[in-house]
């Protein structure tokens, strides 16, 4: 199997709507691993992957909490994502994602699930002084 990177124009515009969003968080790195994929880290645990998906073009995956994972499979076009699926990671194509921003507390609960303890308790205080 070839594993490339993304290079598709609907692929990169789903990349940099994801960094957008993503890269605001604190320590948060960007990486590409040795299938390709684009992942979003914090403390170097991923929260959020993204791939050229084959046929049905690019893909979104992102990691919530179970009880999240739950109410988004209900929902049309999400779906468990192959592999890590169970630990909470679900997927949805790019073709149906309307708006990014709309995904944007979903990466946030990605990101407090992999984040150590003491961003968690930093994010928590801003959160509280807003």
């Amino acid at each position: 199997m070839v594993h490339v990177r993304i290079s598709s124009r609907e692929g990169l515009a789903m990349e940099a709507a994801v960094r957008e969003l993503a890269i605001r968080l604190p320590e948060v790195t960007e990486k590409v691993d040795s299938f390709g994929h684009t992942s979003f880290r914090v403390n170097d645990k991923p929260f959020v992957l993204m791939g050229e998906g084959g046929a049905d073009g690019p893909v979104l995956s992102f990691k919530v909490l179970k009880t999240t994972q739950e109410i988004l499979l209900a929902q049309e076009h999400f779906y468990k994502t192959p592999y890590i699926g169970h630990h909470g990671w679900v997927s949805i194509h790019a073709k149906n994602i309307a708006d990014y921003s709309m995904l944007a507390d979903y990466l946030l609960e990605g990101y407090l699930c992999a984040a150590p303890k003491r961003l968690v308790k930093q994010m928590q205080a801003k959160a509280q002084a807003q």
